[in-house]
């Protein structure tokens, strides 16, 4: 696999991207966030969080979710340039059928702090964002997913693999590369990617990515689909079905 540097360097990924100068609170990428019981409630619906941001994060509560029964958790990551309601509503009514909880951060900047450098304030923002949700939403621990498109796919397996102690699977969609760091755990790992994708050719990310992840003990179900860079409609609920929802 191409390292980070010589990816970024080749793609010209990180042109004009804004410096992120906010105190480096995560800078190993560990999350400290850990489900436990509940001790707020929340009612049904989209939220967006209370939380110091210059973007929303956005955390939807299907009509079926009782604090009796502990949900799935989807943590989904939007591509470059994007925000989380757009990931949100790709995820939206598969989570209403299963009765699974998502959370849709957005990046502080055009994309996430660790594709361009180091985890930071993007890594703090989400370890916040979990907390919140986990005092008010009973969440079940064999089903934690984090999950990405693009940049955000990149950032859902970097940030996963170093916190498989939390995250059960990781669902990567069309990613670039793994951001190196120490590794916890093994979540299961789902990756969807088009073969005549121009932006993130296969070749050199997705097909790497899951052969490496597989010689080193993970379980991968990895995809090639006909399509470019996309995150295509039919391989969602696929990779929800992959994460340990019921089956769509």
């Amino acid at each position: 696999m191409i390292s980070r540097r010589k990816f970024l360097v080749s793609m010209g990924a990180l042109a004009g991207a804004p410096i992120v100068t906010r105190l480096i609170l995560q800078g190993d990428g560990r999350l400290s966030a850990r489900p436990h019981k509940p001790t707020q409630s929340i009612g049904s619906g989209e939220h967006e969080l209370p939380l110091s941001r210059r973007r929303p994060t956005l955390l939807y509560v299907p009509p079926s979710y009782s604090a009796d029964a502990p949900a799935p958790l989807l943590v989904c990551l939007h591509g470059a340039t994007g925000v989380g309601i757009n990931q949100l509503n790709r995820y939206r009514k598969y989570a209403e059928q299963a009765g699974a909880l998502l959370l849709a951060p957005s990046s502080d900047g055009v994309t996430w702090d660790a594709i361009r450098g180091t985890f930071g304030g993007d890594c703090a923002h989400i370890d916040d964002a979990l907390n919140y949700v986990f005092d008010r939403c009973a969440v079940d621990s064999r089903r934690i997913a984090l999950a990405g498109f693009s940049d955000g796919a990149t950032y859902a397996l970097s940030l996963g693999v170093i916190n498989g102690t939390l995250f059960t699977h990781l669902l990567a969609f069309s990613p670039g590369f793994i951001v190196p760091g120490p590794r916890q755990g093994r979540p299961r790992v789902f990756i969807a990617h088009g073969v005549q994708d121009p932006i993130l050719p296969i070749d050199r990310c997705g097909r790497p990515i899951a052969r490496d992840l597989t010689a080193a003990g993970y379980t991968v179900d990895f995809r090639e689909f006909e399509g470019g860079h996309q995150m295509l409609e039919s391989m969602i609920p696929v990779a929800t079905s992959f994460a340990g929802w019921v089956r769509l």
